[in-house]
């Protein structure tokens, strides 16, 4: 890996870190924005706040422990993933208004096509491949080069 691309996975790291930290106290310390936009098909909407909260916390400490660091980013991706019909609810409920703002439009406008870039940014501050890294990889091997120097093509 490149010396700019591990300064730009732990500035990621970093910024993640902040932002879920931040996010996980505010939805165990002040549940009730959270719980306006839970679906209403989610059983026991203020535990799974609250749960919600305590993995978010958990996973920005991991991405700054070494030993945890990949199972956070993996955790946080997944958490990304399953946190978006809530965040699809919080857009329709906030758009379907007919006093809907600006503002609520230019958030929801960004905040949506954000999501795949978070579950992305998890995996690459907890440790995946750097972008094009695997590719390198392919390109070497297929030139009959393994990561440690041997032919790649003898197994």
């Amino acid at each position: 890996m490149t010396a700019r691309s591990e300064r730009a996975r732990r500035l990621c790291r970093i910024g993640l870190a902040t932002l879920y930290g931040i996010a996980g106290i505010l939805h165990i310390v002040i549940p009730n924005p959270f719980l306006q936009i839970m679906p209403p098909w989610v059983p026991d909407p203020r535990q799974l706040i609250f749960i919600t909260g305590a993995c978010e916390v958990a996973g920005a400490i991991g991405l700054l422990i070494p030993a945890f660091r990949r199972y956070a980013g993996v955790g946080l991706a997944l958490y990304a993933i399953c946190v978006f019909p809530a965040n699809i609810k919080h857009a329709i409920d906030s758009l379907g208004s007919d006093g809907a703002s600006a503002w609520q439009w230019t958030y929801h406008s960004i905040r949506l096509p954000l999501q795949p870039v978070l579950v992305w940014l998890a995996l690459f501050a907890g440790g995946r491949s750097a972008p094009f890294d695997d590719y390198r990889q392919i390109e070497q091997y297929s030139k009959g080069i393994s990561r440690d120097g041997q032919n790649g093509h003898s197994h």
